[in-house]
């Protein structure tokens, strides 16, 4: 259904073709599966993801997503299939607008773990224009990646191990650094890209980029206390947005800047900003999280 179809153990990236790879059931309904990971949880990210690929099958030609607003509604089951129910709730002149509902069967019961509206357009004459300009921060290449992270903590990244192998990071600073983020610069830097080529669609990489929009966003919570995850420090997202300003290939290099303003009541608020490697302002995001103690 999707632009692609890969086989396992190709590339990173073949495997997230396959997540994103969803079998059409019936009129505007798709079932997804979930990679085994050792998580035993199904992570934020692939469902959006792939609640998304479920809308984009049901708009023509010519339009694509410029934002998304979703709710974690419950946790997901690794081991069941996911059902995305997709309502074409508006087909205008110039907008699509997509909700999608994605559900599970819980003990003979079939139950809602996940809603998204998507927006669609058909493109118009930019009237204004206008960005936030990328840090100037070094590139890439010779930065530490995920691998080097978790060889130094290997008991903090595992988790992030398992859910961004289909994705290389390079950090500009270690995200368990035990020291607190301190005003002004708060702010939390990675350079991440697809590993392997994605095909040469635009609904896949702005799937793909909603993948790894939630692979740190929620860290900005605890960025400004230092250390990062740990055992005794459990979270959840409880919301997901996304802007999609301009078109950005997911397989190429992008930095992703991630931000926290406020956090009260065991939620934080979390900001992103994302540009190309050439310093195109290519998308912004918005999450608020649970961040609670086990202790």
């Amino acid at each position: 259904m999707t632009a692609g179809v890969a086989q396992p153990g190709e590339t990173p990236a073949a495997e997230l073709m396959l997540v994103l790879d969803l079998e059409e059931r019936g009129p505007d309904v798709y079932v997804g599966q979930t990679p085994s990971t050792p998580l035993q949880r199904i992570f934020g990210g692939q469902v959006a993801a792939q609640a998304l690929t479920a809308a984009n099958a049901t708009v023509g030609p010519g339009r694509v997503v410029h934002s998304l607003h979703s709710y974690f509604l419950r946790p997901g089951d690794p081991h069941e299939e996911i059902r995305y129910e997709v309502d074409r709730i508006r087909e205008g002149r110039s907008f699509s607008t997509r909700r999608v509902v994605a559900r599970q069967t819980r003990k003979g019961e079939d139950v809602a773990i996940f809603a998204l509206t998507a927006d669609f357009t058909a493109g118009e004459r930019a009237v204004v224009e206008h960005s936030l300009p990328m840090p100037e921060v070094p590139g890439p290449d010779g930065l530490p990646g995920l691998a080097e992270v978790t060889a130094a903590h290997p008991d903090q990244g595992a988790a992030s191990a398992a859910i961004g192998r289909a994705v290389e990071q390079r950090y500009l600073a270690d995200p368990f650094d035990p020291q607190p983020r301190l005003p002004p610069d708060t702010a939390f830097r990675v350079w991440f890209r697809v590993a392997g080529r994605l095909p040469d669609d635009d609904h896949v990489h702005a799937a793909a980029l909603t993948f790894v929009s939630d692979l740190t966003l929620l860290s900005a919570g605890l960025a400004r206390n230092g250390g990062g995850w740990s055992g005794s420090i459990v979270g959840a997202s409880l919301d997901h947005a996304v802007w999609f300003h301009r078109p950005v290939r997911a397989d190429e290099w992008f930095l992703y800047e991630t931000d926290s303003p406020a956090a009260a009541s065991g939620r934080a608020l979390c900001f992103g900003q994302i540009w190309a490697a050439d310093g195109t302002h290519v998308a912004t995001v918005a999450q608020e999280g649970l961040i609670r103690s086990l202790g």
